[in-house]
């Protein structure tokens, strides 16, 4: 099959240069980070004890204390990240309000899913120069902090970026085993590009896979149709190909998802950070927390001073610290560094000694 338009783009473009657009997620994320000095054992370790329930020296500062792996080499949106084409031909728009991405309404890579097998152009990642872009991430990742690739676009989500949301749904019932083929090739496609991470981008000791499965009110699918029409595809690429490969997996799933946390845990994810408005963390915490790890959010007020945004943090430890097996995200609304700087603070000091305490830890830092 001759390469079509999207992939020779991608296979002509010099991936020793940078291509993500000042101030957009994929830059930001890319950008290095400050070392982070005078812990008692190495970030990595402690954030991959949390990820596991090891008994951490202190709850890790989620996405502070990682290095997130972005390749510009895989095109699962347009790169650089403005609105245009991925090497799908999935139109994306660039929304100002969120500096993200959507997909374009409209948009349509096949004119229906029963013809997907003869319609759809994949993409031929042979033509990709995953060496030199690996070369190029690796100078910016910091060696005490975990490294973590971002697996954007899930089976799930990439199905409905081609076709509109509704005809995604109707393939469940309508096309169940095309449907089958298509999850399994995808699974197949997300092995062959994660392994190229694994090939070219140094060390990576986890992956942080996206794959949103319902509304804020309840999850798309029920548990029966999930088990069958997703899980076996999900679990393939997660357990049977990250997990075995000695990597942790993290999930990005937007929704009120708790429903599928007995697959969560099946497919081989080790924590999940949950959409905080769309669920409640006590409930997930209280019933889950011994079997799996969460990143939570310690939402800061606008406006909060010192004492009011160290108090939040040492509850969130009090309340969640317990079992070994949580990360906090600091959420501010970024008008004030400050406030990332003091929680950020408090959340290590308190959590080192809460941990030692409950360790039976002597520690001098």
């Amino acid at each position: 099959m001759a390469v079509g338009k999207f992939m020779q783009r991608a296979s002509q473009r010099d991936y020793s240069k940078h291509w993500a657009v000042p101030g957009t997620f994929p830059w930001i994320i890319q950008q290095p980070k400050p070392p982070i000095t005078g812990r008692p054992i190495s970030v990595k370790d402690n954030y991959i004890r949390a990820v596991k329930g090891e008994q951490p020296y202190w709850i890790p500062c989620y996405f502070y204390e990682s290095n997130t792996i972005w390749p510009d080499a895989i095109e699962e949106h347009p790169v650089p990240e403005k609105s245009g084409y991925d090497w799908w031909g999935v139109d994306w728009e660039m929304v100002d309000s969120i500096n993200g991405m959507i997909t374009k309404p409209g948009t349509r890579t096949i004119s229906d899913f029963s013809k997907w097998k003869e319609e759809l152009e994949w993409p031929d990642i042979s033509q990709v120069d995953f060496e030199a872009d690996g070369k190029k991430i690796q100078k910016d990742l910091d060696p005490d902090r975990v490294h973590i690739y971002q697996c954007t676009e899930g089976i799930f989500e990439r199905l409905h970026e081609m076709i509109p949301f509704a005809e995604s749904l109707m393939a469940f019932y309508e096309e169940p085993e095309l449907l089958a083929e298509f999850f399994d090739k995808m699974a197949d496609y997300k092995i062959e590009t994660t392994q190229k991470i694994f090939d070219y981008y140094g060390r990576v000791d986890g992956v942080l896979y996206h794959d949103d499965w319902g509304t804020e009110r309840a999850g798309f699918f029920s548990n029966e149709m999930f088990d069958e029409q997703l899980l076996p595809y999900e679990k393939k690429f997660l357990r049977d190909f990250v997990k075995k490969n000695g990597r942790f997996v993290e999930l990005h799933s937007c929704g009120r998802n708790g429903q599928y946390l007995p697959e969560m845990i099946e497919m081989g994810v080790d924590y999940w950070n949950p959409q905080h408005r769309a669920n409640d963390y006590d409930e997930l915490f209280e019933k889950w927390n011994t079997q799996m790890s969460f990143a939570f959010d310690i939402d800061i007020p606008h406006g909060a001073g010192e004492e009011e945004i160290r108090k939040r943090v040492r509850d969130f430890v009090d309340h969640f610290g317990g079992n070994g097996r949580i990360l906090a995200s600091i959420m501010t609304d970024f008008t004030d560094p400050r406030q990332t700087d003091i929680a950020k603070d408090e959340l290590y000091h308190y959590s080192l000694e809460y941990y030692n305490k409950l360790y039976h830890r002597n520690s001098d830092h």
